[in-house]
């Protein structure tokens, strides 16, 4: 019998980023559910509990470290790993703060972010 498949949230207001990150991780033999904003992701995590979220630091109406200031907010524990293209100390000492337990740089590197998810959802 195959293991379970991990489902990964992907958060990301650039249609190509979600495009490009559903097909990467799909690929991968990772279940996926993509959203275009923070609210919508937020609403959905009522709903079905992802193992992963991957998650874009500037977006419009929520940022991902809102999102993730309101999965602490309703006590919701997802791995999260923040990705931006504007990274810098403060930021990602905040994000940690919030509780992400990863945080890449965009390009992504497809390895680098395969591994990650791999370690957080313990299918390393």
């Amino acid at each position: 019998m195959a293991p379970p498949r991990s489902l990964v949230f992907v958060v990301d207001d650039d249609e190509a980023v979600r495009t490009a990150l559903r097909r990467l991780l799909s690929a991968s033999g990772l279940d996926v559910q993509v959203y275009a904003d923070g609210a919508d992701f937020v609403d959905a995590v009522a709903v079905h509990r992802p193992d992963c979220l991957v998650v874009d630091l500037h977006m419009p109406g929520l940022s991902g470290l809102d999102v993730l200031r309101q999965l602490a907010n309703l006590h919701v524990k997802v791995p999260a790993i923040v990705i931006t293209a504007h990274d810098g100390a403060e930021t990602r000492a905040q994000c940690e703060s919030a509780g992400a337990r990863g945080y890449l740089c965009k390009p992504l590197d497809a390895h680098v972010l395969l591994e990650a998810i791999a370690r957080l959802t313990g299918h390393a």
